[in-house]
């Protein structure tokens, strides 16, 4: 018999129901009323009880968000049955359509622990973008079509995508042993089916992209490159394994201050921090023999 999960969200209007195995590849399917259920024979069905306001299909669960009229304590048994004989009686999740069955490009994701326990990164055996980029929320992920879809998935906090690897922050209400493999198959296969990681040309104007160009550089005083140098040979391939990413903001030299940000797993981790502004400023000062160098590391 073919049994699903059924799974609280942080909406009380909205309850998943957990497949044990994946039924969307690389793809999310909303439908807020039947008439837009052509490709989702699950959905339709769904839709003739009459407390459901919508569906949303992803990775391995299927989402009903309720009308008013019930409390799911009263029926999610009843549609967790429907949906089960449904599936067991050979009835359709979803139809494939062309764009689902194009060739899968292979790919290898693996999930690694970071300092921060909120925070695991999912490394991939290919480049993902030349700009790393930080995402708060769903509204800021527009240059990610990776991004905006992962924000749909209810324990995601903040993204954050540099080189090869996706550092994922979640909520505290849920735990990584539950997760972390629906994550990581959800990023693998929404690679695999040809999806969009990062549209660079949505983000030549923000200040990440701008920080990353020679032209940059150039225009900064000696000392700011020399910190910058500093930064990338010796600083940010530490911070990077750890699924973190840093920045050079600016230097005073008046107050002798140097400005960084943390972002990624090193963003919001006191422990983080604490330990790179301390490590950081001693070496600075060690390596521009200046001892009045002061550091102030900003989170992301």
């Amino acid at each position: 018999m073919f049994k699903i999960n059924i799974k609280e969200t942080q909406n009380p209007a909205i309850v998943k129901f957990e497949f044990p195995d994946f039924i969307s590849y690389g793809s999310n399917f909303e439908f807020k009323n039947i008439d837009e259920t052509a490709n989702s024979p699950l959905a339709r069905q769904l839709f003739y009880l009459p407390f459901v306001k919508s569906v949303y299909i992803s990775g391995n669960f299927v989402a009903v968000e309720r009308f008013s009229i019930v409390e799911w304590a009263d029926v999610q048994d009843d549609v967790k049955k429907q949906i089960e004989d449904f599936v067991t009686n050979g009835g359709k999740v979803l139809i494939e359509t062309e764009t689902q069955t194009t060739k899968k490009i292979p790919v290898t994701v693996y999930g690694e622990t970071t300092p921060n326990p909120a925070v695991l990164k999912f490394v991939a055996n290919k480049s993902l973008t030349k700009t790393a980029v930080e995402f708060k929320n769903i509204d800021e992920a527009k240059p990610s079509p990776l991004a905006v879809e992962l924000f749909k998935l209810p324990y995601v906090k903040e993204v954050f995508i540099d080189e090869n690897y996706v550092s994922i922050t979640k909520f505290e209400s849920y735990s990584w042993d539950e997760i972390t493999i629906e994550v990581r198959t959800f990023i693998k296969q929404f690679i695999e089916n040809g999806g969009t990681v990062i549209d660079e040309s949505l983000i030549v104007e923000t200040k990440a992209h701008e920080q990353q160009q020679d032209q940059y550089f150039d225009n900064l005083d000696v000392t700011s490159q020399q910190i910058i140098n500093i930064l990338e040979e010796y600083v940010k391939p530490a911070v990077q394994s750890d699924g973190g990413n840093i920045t050079f903001e600016n230097y005073d030299d008046h107050t002798k201050r140097v400005t960084v940000t943390l972002k990624g797993a090193c963003s919001g981790c006191p422990s983080s921090t604490f330990t790179l502004k301390n490590g950081i400023e001693n070496m600075l000062r060690q390596m521009l023999h200046n001892n009045d160098i002061v550091v102030e590391a900003l989170n992301g």
